[in-house]
């Protein structure tokens, strides 16, 4: 995109978020650690970081909870126990949207909603998958506040999104890119042979995978140019995996079920929650619902409640029968989850997605998985089915699966029992992962 219309665009903004604009760019010279994610337009948060009021009813356009909430753990793990822009800067230029492209991005998030809901779209997903993100309206849209903020930068940008990545590495900057998943598509190779990109993987196979396409399409890269270094996990997650007793029966079974941050698997979560709600009347079963950003998941969760006279808790009361956690900004939504979803749940169920199924691995947590949307989440639930920590939930028959899987084997406790023990034995790799990033990134700013 040439500079005069990448300016022509950017000029469009509301003065406030010129102003912000140009703090971000500041944060992101002078921090230590600047992470670029492509997620959601959390701007009422990010005047609230600056100071500025803000308006907590008004709701984000959310493309993905996973590459906000990844970006956050690996800056979690840099700044500590507070927010400090000199460690650690998150910008999104889904915040910096121009007032002409804004409806390029409501119909990306309008098209991502209808795929992750509607099981019969899925091969128009697998379609749209195979075509190319990077051929997305929302990349033209996202590009010139992109090239803005970074255009004076000479260090290392840690990326964790493939279309910032890509966006970056091709205008010459120096991009350390996260490939969050077990899994290599297509878009990670288009710069792989670039002197100026490198990329930190989930696993050994995972490189292995991402060397052998990468020469197959005859790049040729250094294999030390790819990290193994595991997911990011935020450090609180994994903290509540400490505090947690397994699961034994005489208490209630406590469980989180979850949403995405576009409402994947709504019709699965609604027949779940119908089938589950008589057990909430007996004491056997307490649960929390995570709707994420999503009105209407939340409304009709609420509704289906009070039809069956199932009163809500408060966020914080652990021992109601059931809380709804909802949110119409990202941000919020998440904190509501890492404070009072992972510390107080026995298990999840979720879809096995890249966020989701290693934060609740990485909190002691067993894992149910709803359908996956992609071969890269096939390839997550089959890495904890190994682990023997996931199972596939039976979604017409939820409460008898339940209750197979809280019954003794044999001698030995239950399922569920023996998949929280299992979390405690997980490789290192699934908590070490944001400090062995921001290793990684500091090696390569010294390198540069």
């Amino acid at each position: 995109m040439p500079a005069a219309s990448a300016s022509a665009k950017l000029a469009t903004l509301d003065p406030t978020l010129k102003r912000l604009l140009t703090q971000d760019k500041g944060h992101l010279e002078t921090t230590r650690l600047p992470i670029i994610t492509v997620s959601a337009s959390f701007k009422e948060d990010l005047k609230g970081w600056y100071g500025l009021p803000e308006n907590e009813s008004l709701p984000d356009i959310v493309l993905s909870r996973a590459h906000y909430s990844m970006a956050l753990a690996i800056a979690t793990q840099a700044w500590g126990k507070k927010i400090d822009k000199e460690k650690a800067w998150i910008f999104d230029p889904t915040n910096y949207v121009s007032q002409e492209d804004w409806k390029k991005i409501q119909l990306t998030e309008l098209v991502g909603k209808t795929l992750a809901r509607h099981s019969l779209l899925k091969s128009l997903k697998d379609i749209i998958d195979k075509w190319g993100r990077n051929k997305l309206p929302i990349l033209s849209s996202i590009q010139p506040s992109l090239l803005h903020v970074t255009k004076d930068m000479s260090h290392p940008i840690l990326s964790l999104h493939i279309a910032a990545g890509n966006i970056l590495a091709e205008s010459g900057k120096t991009v350390l890119q996260v490939i969050t998943d077990p899994h290599i598509r297509s878009d990670y190779l288009t710069n792989a042979d670039r002197s100026n990109m490198s990329f930190c993987v989930f696993d050994h196979k995972t490189k292995t995978d991402f060397l052998e396409k990468s020469f197959l399409l005859g790049k040729q890269i250094e294999a030390d140019k790819v990290i193994v270094t595991g997911p990011p996990v935020d450090p609180r997650v994994i903290a509540a995996r400490s505090r947690k007793p397994a699961w034994k029966p005489g208490r209630p079974l406590k469980i989180c079920i979850t949403t995405g941050g576009l409402g994947t698997n709504k019709p699965e979560i609604a027949s779940i929650f119908e089938q589950l709600l008589p057990l909430m009347r007996t004491e056997q079963l307490q649960l929390i619902i995570y709707c994420s950003t999503q009105k209407d998941i939340y409304t009709e969760i609420c509704e289906q409640a009070a039809d069956y006279r199932i009163k809500l808790g408060n966020f914080g009361d652990k021992d109601t029968s059931l809380r709804v956690f909802y949110h119409p900004q990202i941000v919020d939504a998440n904190e509501l989850l890492i404070e009072y979803g992972f510390p107080w749940a026995d298990g999840f169920i979720t879809k096995p997605s890249g966020d989701m199924a290693y934060d609740a691995a990485a909190a002691g947590c067993f894992i149910l998985s709803l359908k996956e949307w992609g071969e890269w989440e096939t390839n997550i639930r089959n890495i904890f089915e190994q682990k023997n920590i996931s199972r596939i939930a039976q979604t017409d028959q939820i409460r008898l699966q339940l209750e197979v899987l809280t019954q003794p084997l044999g001698n030995h406790s239950s399922w569920i029992t023996q998949a929280m023990q299992k979390t405690n034995t997980l490789d290192p790799l699934f908590t070490s992962g944001t400090q062995n990033i921001i290793s990684a990134y500091q090696k390569l700013a010294r390198l540069k």
